[in-house]
């Protein structure tokens, strides 16, 4: 079975792109703390998401900016290809197939200077 559920923070706001044939793809990293002994530093790992069709389009693209906290489900991919300098190359990302949105209801809900303010380097955890 391959399923992974993630909570965590976007590192930079998401880039939605358009396939040839016009279908929306998302792509974003999240940071997912890992759990550490009280007295030692946080840390992260950092994981690479990729979102297609409407969920790219409305949700990603509308809602999700640095810093937001999601929740995503999916599945774990691994691909290769071959690099300009001729080594083979391997990434493993998430392919989301469910996101939700976390955190308060008005963190960052209207992003047109209603009440929202930007999340600085210092406000993320990571």
């Amino acid at each position: 079975m391959n399923h992974v559920v993630l909570i965590g923070r976007l590192t930079k706001d998401p880039e939605v792109r358009y396939t040839q044939s016009g279908t929306p793809v998302g792509t974003f990293t999240l940071a997912v703390d890992r759990r550490v002994a009280k007295d030692k530093p946080k840390e992260a790992d950092f994981i690479p998401c990729i979102v297609w069709g409407k969920m790219a389009e409305g949700v990603v693209k509308n809602y999700c900016y640095k810093g937001k906290q999601i929740a995503v489900e999916g599945r774990i991919q691994v691909r290769s290809y071959d690099a300009k300098d001729g080594s083979k190359r391997y990434v493993t990302e998430v392919i989301v197939s469910e996101l939700e949105l976390l955190g308060s209801k008005n963190e960052g809900a209207d992003r047109s200077g209603n009440g929202y303010k930007p999340l600085t380097d210092e406000d993320i955890p990571f």
